[in-house]
């Protein structure tokens, strides 16, 4: 029996599975529900992180004027702005051009209808994308202290508002890699109980002629781990159909809004799903037929 144990135990999952193929497909598609919820809270926490390293790196300041001033002010603090160290280059957008920027993103409300004094004109400032936070704060400092100087704006306050988005997400995420964990071992752990009772007759037979328990665990431990690595499979096919209708749509969009172009899972995440998803698979089957075949 032992030396024929690796080719029975093929022969016999396949022999299984086709014997309880409708079994199976449902456990198959009950866990790809469950894992479908896990992938897309990951494929959120990626492009959360995505945008967030966009927006740290993004080497840019808005320097917003006070109404009235001079065109030689302009030129002074730009020509300021240039020798100053980490800066790269400054541009001057007046109120008109920042109005015909708003309407040319498509904003054509309210927004699109105030006249150009509504907007208040800038200098952007581009900066290098290694400078430290430190230095970033040092120059919005010294540009907050000229007196034509209304306002600075660094962006710092968005990254720190997506790093605790991505924070929360990641607590979510782990939340939901709980819930699938127990959908795991509640339906792959049900299924093999299952597929155990039905081939009941054909274990007592086994153990009668001298099987081991290790010979009669074999198959529904390789089961179980196929069940769970093709649930697994079956939510990122899912979730890749509809990332590609999402992209499809709303690319450009979203583009825009967010300054980076969405992505999918990195294989590395979605590999690690997979033969997490087997794993599991292959514990819960231990663990619901463990005290039934020992008899």
């Amino acid at each position: 029996m032992a030396m024929n144990e690796p080719m029975s135990t093929t022969g016999r999952v396949w022999r299984s599975g086709r014997g309880d193929m409708k079994l199976y497909l449902l456990s198959v598609f009950s866990l790809s529900v469950a894992f479908v919820c896990l992938a897309s809270a990951l494929l959120v926490v990626v492009n959360l992180h995505a945008v967030e390293m966009r927006w740290a790196k993004a080497g840019r300041a808005s320097a917003y004027l006070r109404d009235g001033v001079s065109e030689t002010e302009i030129v002074s603090l730009r020509r300021a702005l240039d020798q100053t160290a980490g800066v790269t280059s400054s541009r001057y957008i007046s109120s008109e051009a920042a109005r015909k920027d708003i309407v040319s993103d498509g904003l054509i409300g309210s927004l699109a209808s105030l006249p150009a004094e509504a907007f208040p004109a800038s200098v952007e400032v581009e900066l290098r994308a290694d400078l430290s936070e430190e230095q970033l704060s040092q120059i919005a400092g010294k540009l907050r202290a000229l007196p034509s100087v209304e306002s600075v704006e660094t962006y710092q306050r968005w990254t720190e508002r997506l790093s605790n988005l991505v924070r929360g997400s990641v607590t979510a995420s782990a939340l939901l890699a709980l819930v699938v964990l127990g959908a795991v071992i509640s339906v792959i752990g049900s299924t093999m109980r299952l597929a155990l009772a039905r081939r009941r007759t054909e274990i007592e037979v086994l153990k009668l002629v001298g099987a081991t328990d290790r010979f009669v665990r074999g198959p529904f431990l390789v089961e179980g781990a196929a069940q769970g690595a093709l649930g697994a499979v079956a939510s990122l096919a899912l979730l890749g159909a509809l990332y590609l209708i999402v992209r499809g749509r709303f690319d450009d969009e979203l583009g825009v809004l967010l300054g980076v172009s969405p992505v999918f899972l990195p294989w590395p995440i979605a590999v690690a799903m997979v033969v997490c998803g087997g794993a599991l698979g292959a514990v819960a089957a231990f663990a619901g037929i463990r005290r039934l075949v020992l008899v």
